[in-house]
């Protein structure tokens, strides 16, 4: 079995020089470094991962706690933290909370007890439990997707990553109160996410620019799931004057939009026009194709690693808040032609900020 040992002599160096090298513990000159990394490919030298984080308190494993089994959008997420974790050379342990506070404390607490360097956590409607695990513990933590209130004072010091909620949802308003549409609904998430309190935001934020009154009666929690979405829109259909268009605030609640329309026998747009936030791999795959906002799914995993991995490297930093960007997906849900039959390629989609 290659040892540290064999390495040092193969590259000519110190036992304590591949050590550095391996462990990022001290500068080596570029050439003493690529010696060293000759010598490792060549002699198929492992790393004892046990042994070295004995040795530098870290085990260069992150933790992940999301609710990527039973959310496709999550999944996606898990991809880029999986890819971007993999490139610098961290494992990653999975744990999914189910959107529930007490489950979320236990299965945070257990990889904290794995002594993960570091977790990526989407937290629940009422994270108070888990936020004070993280601060007792000073466990360094990126939010992910949803944002949480946090003192400015807090010791550790939290990030966060997440896509703008807001300017999105008001777009589509917008743009369904300019097709003439002046009861839009909404099929609100879980009350509790900042996710929900900023579609519901961008939703009164559209109204007022389109000169519409807010109605609170056209907005309805679908508790951010497929068959919670299904009862809201029963009970917006419901109403003595009921919406003419919806907007979904994510993509289970459209699937269960779409159910309950199927189950009245309303047709899109035709009856009843639709705008959804979550783009989804099957959304143009729809008669009608689905009006949507995309979110950068990927990208915000990969930049809640960046965001971790700069915290374990300069634990005293400020803490940091990213919003990125979405994009809108025009297609025909919405009630206006199909986009794409005149366009170039790349041009029904657009950014929004």
């Amino acid at each position: 079995m290659t040892t540290m040992a064999d390495v040092a002599r193969s590259a000519g160096v110190s036992v304590a020089t591949v050590s550095h090298v391996l462990n990022d513990t001290r500068p080596v000159l570029p050439r003493t470094r690529q010696a060293v990394l000759n010598a490792i490919e060549e002699l198929g030298y492992a790393p004892n991962a046990l042994a070295r984080s004995l040795v530098t308190a870290r085990t260069r494993t992150l933790g992940l706690a999301v609710s990527a089994i039973s959310n496709p959008y999550f999944t996606e997420i898990l991809q880029g933290v999986e890819a971007a974790a993999v490139e610098q050379g961290y494992g990653l342990l999975i744990s999914d909370p189910r959107d529930d506070p007490g489950h979320e404390r236990q299965v945070v607490q257990l990889l904290h007890e794995r002594r993960v360097d570091g977790v990526i956590v989407a937290p629940s409607a009422d994270p108070h439990a888990l936020v004070a695990h993280l601060r007792r513990h000073r466990v360094p933590t990126v939010f992910l997707d949803r944002t949480v209130d946090v003192p400015a004072d807090a010791a550790p010091h939290f990030d966060q990553v997440c896509a703008d909620g807001t300017e999105p949802t008001a777009e589509l308003v917008r743009h369904l109160a300019g097709l003439g549409h002046r009861r839009i609904g909404l099929v609100a998430g879980r009350p509790g996410f900042s996710t929900t309190r900023e579609r519901i935001t961008g939703y009164r934020n559209g109204l007022l620019a389109a000169g519409l009154p807010y109605d609170e009666r056209l907005v309805a929690h679908g508790d951010s799931e497929s068959a919670g979405a299904e009862r809201a829109t029963a009970d917006l259909l419901a109403l003595a004057a009921p919406p003419t268009a919806l907007v979904t605030a994510n993509n289970a609640m459209t699937i269960g939009t779409l159910r309950a329309l199927r189950d009245r026998r309303l047709s899109v747009p035709g009856d009843v026009a639709l705008c959804c936030f979550d783009d989804f791999a099957w959304a143009d795959l729809f008669e009608p194709r689905l009006t949507a906002v995309a979110q950068p799914a990927r990208e915000l995993g990969v930049r809640s690693v960046r965001l971790l991995l700069e915290r374990l490297a300069d634990p005293e930093r400020p803490a940091r808040t990213v919003r990125l960007p979405c994009t809108l997906a025009h297609r025909t849900s919405c009630g206006c032609p199909d986009p794409t039959e005149d366009a170039p390629p790349g041009a029904t989609e657009r950014t929004t900020t």
